[in-house]
């Protein structure tokens, strides 16, 4: 299977939790690139949109290498295999947290801007992102909205490696994956289109999201920005 773009992806994934309209729902997108995937599910199913803000705690000296991640309101997953093997020292670890606390807070103001959360307290919770690699930032988000007070966590991506729905419990009551493929080495490389989603765009959709239900479908060529240089690619 491999999908056009993160709208695409999200039209797909929308199909597959149509069960879930009616049912009291939020839908929560992963910054940046679940949120485009997000924004189609939560069309779909007509329901409220925002994010969960979560940040990878990168190996000092290998940031590509996640021994960890945060997100809002304190959650918090580290990979003691990781830390050990990599020799990362205590002072080590709370510098890199706290530098990426630090992040989860300015991008939350940054998306959300003055608006309040979504209230999350005894409603199904979506929880989506454009795929999942090492799960770590899925599962915080998944924490986080536990503890806002979620009767039921559905953890919701296009593709993962195998295995990954046995991985993501009980961090999420369900898991909805629409791939599984037997060889995988990144996300990307079952996206046609996997251009950078912009800080823009996240806000963008957001607004958007709050229009409900006189929203039209994501047009690609203009909700997704050119990336920049100096743009990440992953949070």
């Amino acid at each position: 299977m491999l999908f056009t773009n993160r709208v695409d992806a999200g039209h797909r994934l929308a199909e597959a939790l149509k069960s879930l309209d009616g049912k009291n729902v939020v839908v929560v997108g992963l910054p940046r690139g679940g949120v485009p995937v997000a924004f189609e599910v939560a069309r779909v199913l007509g329901a409220p949109l925002d994010v969960i803000v979560v940040r990878k705690l990168g190996v000092p000296f290998q940031p590509e290498l996640g021994m960890g991640a945060v997100g809002e309101g304190g959650a918090r997953i580290i990979n003691d295999e990781v830390v050990c093997l990599a020799r990362v020292s205590k002072q080590e670890l709370a510098d890199v947290e706290r530098r990426e606390r630090a992040e989860v807070e300015r991008r939350a103001h940054r998306f959300r801007g003055n608006r309040t959360r979504v209230p999350l307290a005894s409603r199904t919770v979506v929880v989506v992102d454009d795929g999942i690699a090492t799960g770590s930032t899925a599962r915080v988000a998944c924490r986080v909205a536990r503890a806002q007070g979620a009767a039921k966590v559905v953890l919701a991506v296009p593709v993962g490696p195998e295995g990954v729905e046995q991985r993501m419990h009980p961090d999420a009551d369900e898991v909805v994956c629409l791939y599984t493929p037997a060889t995988f080495f990144g996300i990307g490389q079952f996206y046609d289109d996997f251009a950078q989603t912009s800080d823009h765009q996240v806000v963008e959709l957001l607004h958007r999201a709050t229009k409900w239900p006189a929203v039209a479908p994501v047009d690609q060529s203009v909700a997704i920005d050119p990336p920049t240089r100096n743009e990440e690619i992953n949070v």
